[in-house]
């Protein structure tokens, strides 16, 4: 039979309301073990078990043991504790509400199948005897109302544990979403420098391929105008026509590049100035 540590378990303690409940089901049984006139000649020895009961379940409870075969010898010293009591008057039927309390325990502590095949354990003990005592179809009336109960209880375990589990793997792919979200972020900023890069280079290879082959030829322009202003004046007016439009040509294309390398107006406005 397979366990759960308390490390590797959901739920491993009650809530307060839960324990609450636990706490008044074992007082009811108390209560009748004091107030039953034919528990008085053997009351000491009845309230010995229930006491050691109490002791072992509530250390359970608060401080589940981490070996599995401590919790399942804790189970059958439980489970051997209420068998005694009912042995002792088989009749007695309020002692079964103990088996509600270790299969809510069970359910709480052990993973399936273990759980279930303890919880079928107390269901048996909680009828048996009294079948044998009472008669089966009496004895069976009176052990379904704590049967049912420790079914419930086991039940509301399970669900809470599961209730708990899933909502602890929505909080983990949430984790893992904002994970990928802030990686798709980072990525999408690196894509962004990149392309600006990008696009600065093919504005740089736009400046050397045209505005500095322009410039190139205003430089030779302007030389032959200074060697023309010596030796031909008729020529120079042409040629000064001529690096006119090639000044002109070259300053609209760096207008034009310039233009595209300054940021949006409200990209530009969002920016921090120095």
């Amino acid at each position: 039979m397979s366990t759960k540590s308390p490390s590797a378990s959901l739920s491993s303690r009650p809530g307060w309301l839960a324990a609450g409940a636990l706490y008044l089901f074992y007082a009811a049984v108390l209560i009748n073990t004091i107030g039953l006139a034919p528990i008085r000649p053997r009351l000491p020895l009845y309230l010995a078990l229930e006491f050691l009961y109490l002791v072992f379940f509530s250390m359970m409870l608060w401080r589940p043991a981490r070996q599995p075969s401590l919790r399942l010898l804790y189970f059958l010293l439980q489970a051997l504790i209420v068998f005694g009591l009912q042995s002792m008057r088989l009749r007695f039927d309020f002692l079964i509400v103990l088996y509600i309390l270790l299969s809510y325990q069970a359910a709480l502590l052990l993973q399936s199948p273990a759980r279930w095949i303890w919880v079928g354990i107390y269901l048996l003990l909680s009828c048996i005897p009294l079948m044998f005592a009472l008669g089966a179809l009496e004895g069976l009336a009176l052990a379904l109302l704590p049967m049912t109960g420790s079914l419930i209880f086991s039940g509301y375990v399970v669900v809470n544990q599961e209730l708990e589990s899933a909502a602890r793997a929505s909080q983990s792919m949430l984790a893992e979403l904002q994970e990928t979200n802030q990686q798709l972020q980072s990525y999408a900023g690196q894509v962004e420098q990149l392309a600006g890069v990008q696009e600065r280079n093919r504005l740089a290879r736009e400046l050397h391929d045209s505005v500095s082959q322009t410039m190139f030829s205003i430089s030779l322009n302007s030389r032959a105008a200074q060697i023309l202003l010596v030796q031909e004046h008729e020529r120079l007016r042409p040629l000064l026509e001529r690096l006119q439009a090639l000044t002109r040509g070259a300053l609209e294309e760096m207008r034009g590049l310039i233009a595209q390398l300054r940021p949006p107006e409200g990209e530009s406005a969002n920016r921090p100035t120095s």
